[in-house]
């Protein structure tokens, strides 16, 4: 049990008996009334969401997740496959299920896939994704690290802003957290 205050974006609790991930939360305290956080909850289950509001004196559940580290192979458009790296086994996941993080799959990339009571629910991705440039404007002549940037499409579909200097055939870092870019890949 962890203090509603401790809630954070991403975290996997039970609520009502069963496994909610925290899309969104606000720790709100108004005027002189007792401090809340509000949070908007998915059901792991039905796909269903919710808005909870938490007392900060409640203490909620954190799931008890495993973990297991496996290898994305392929999508066939709306399920996406990945293999267990110790047994081989392949498990299917669907894109509403992996939210934003399909725009970061690429073929052997190796993730964490969490299970609650043994079925799938979800992916860890790492903290960096290596992805190549496929679209963006010509490089800018003598351009150096500055807040300037420019959108670049990346191998995945998926476009994020990159400094002036980035051409296209490059390969770049990118946290797929925050959907943003870290540096040029090595």
């Amino acid at each position: 049990m962890i203090p509603a205050t401790r809630i954070r974006k991403g975290m996997i609790l039970v609520y009502e008996g069963t496994p909610h991930r925290v899309l969104d939360f606000h720790h709100h305290t108004p005027g002189n009334l007792r401090a809340m956080v509000q949070t908007k909850l998915r059901n792991l289950k039905t796909r269903a969401s919710i808005d909870v509001r938490f007392r900060a004196s409640d203490e909620v559940s954190r799931a008890s997740l495993e973990e297991h580290e496996m290898e994305y192979l392929y999508s066939d458009g709306h399920m996406h496959y990945f293999m267990n790296m110790e047994n081989f086994e392949q498990v299917a996941l669907d894109s509403e299920m992996l939210g934003a993080a399909v725009d970061y799959l690429i073929q052997n990339l190796r993730i964490k896939v969490e299970f609650f009571e043994g079925n799938p629910i979800g992916i860890e991705l790492p903290p960096v994704v290596e992805l190549k440039v496929v679209e963006t404007e010509p490089e800018l002549k003598g351009a150096t690290i500055s807040n300037v940037t420019k959108p670049a499409k990346l191998e995945t579909g998926v476009v994020v802003q990159v400094p002036p200097f980035i051409k296209e055939g490059e390969r770049i870092r990118v946290d797929p957290i925050d959907g943003r870019y870290v540096e040029r890949a090595r």
